[in-house]
């Protein structure tokens, strides 16, 4: 049997600040730290052991990762880092308070942005400073791959060929990776599991901390998948996590 867990970031402070984050590199909360801690004991507790993990370039993930590998005793694993693995881009957004955004746009425009599939909010200036063209750890990214905003298809679209030639291929050596990234390239990676359609997936809520497991056969088919975990817990993560925004 093959597995892959899926685990999004603890609590960032934009998210506790409830605004919109993207690739705005913000870190955790002491709250998010004890997610992912407590993410690793119960993998642990699954008896969950990975030979890779994968993450993204935001430290909100990278040390969500870190923290869950080292209660696992597995700091010494391969970990892989990619640009693509990051969080949806917000444009204009990131930054901003989601209710003084809807003041400002109107609630069912800042809707359509967040739990749309396809609309993209307005995207960010050439010369501003939160383009990722300005950030060194993307001056390998061809600018052209580098987005000034995306909706949820995007976000698809980026995460697509590196699940499929670098998360999916990792089980030809390796019997259980680790995912450990964020709310929408993981809706981006469940979409893809299990077909879900572009009409459901946004309304897929991740909880923050909480190991998603993959099963897969020797064929690589899905086999089964669950969240460890208390499940009435878990519900009502999904529900507070439904007014957050990556």
């Amino acid at each position: 049997m093959k597995r892959i867990v899926l685990l999004r970031h603890g609590e960032s402070v934009w998210n506790k600040e409830n605004r919109f984050t993207g690739w705005t590199d913000v870190d955790l909360t002491e709250n998010g730290v004890e997610e992912a801690k407590r993410a690793g004991r119960m993998m642990s507790e699954a008896g969950l052991s990975f030979g890779m993990a994968f993450t993204s370039y935001l430290k909100r993930a990278v040390k969500t990762l870190n923290y869950a590998l080292d209660m696992m005793n597995l700091d010494w694993i391969p970990v892989e880092k990619s640009w693509q693995l990051n969080e949806k881009h917000y444009g204009i957004l990131q930054g901003l308070n989601k209710k003084e955004t809807a003041r400002k746009y109107g609630s069912e425009q800042v809707f359509l942005w967040r739990r749309s599939y396809d609309v993209a909010p307005d995207p960010l200036p050439d010369n501003d400073p939160r383009n990722p063209r300005f950030d060194v750890r993307y001056s390998e990214v061809p600018a052209g791959m580098l987005p000034r905003t995306e909706s949820l298809e995007d976000t698809v679209e980026r995460v697509v060929p590196y699940w499929e030639n670098c998360i999916l291929a990792s089980l030809d050596r390796y019997d259980q990776v680790l995912v450990a990234a964020h709310g929408n390239s993981l809706r981006a990676i469940v979409k893809i599991l299990k077909g879900i359609s572009d009409e459901d997936i946004v309304n897929l809520n991740l909880p923050t901390g909480i190991p998603y497991v993959f099963e897969f056969d020797d064929a690589l088919r899905l086999r089964r998948d669950y969240f460890l975990g208390d499940e009435e817990e878990i519900r009502r993560m999904m529900e507070q996590v439904a007014g957050q925004a990556g």
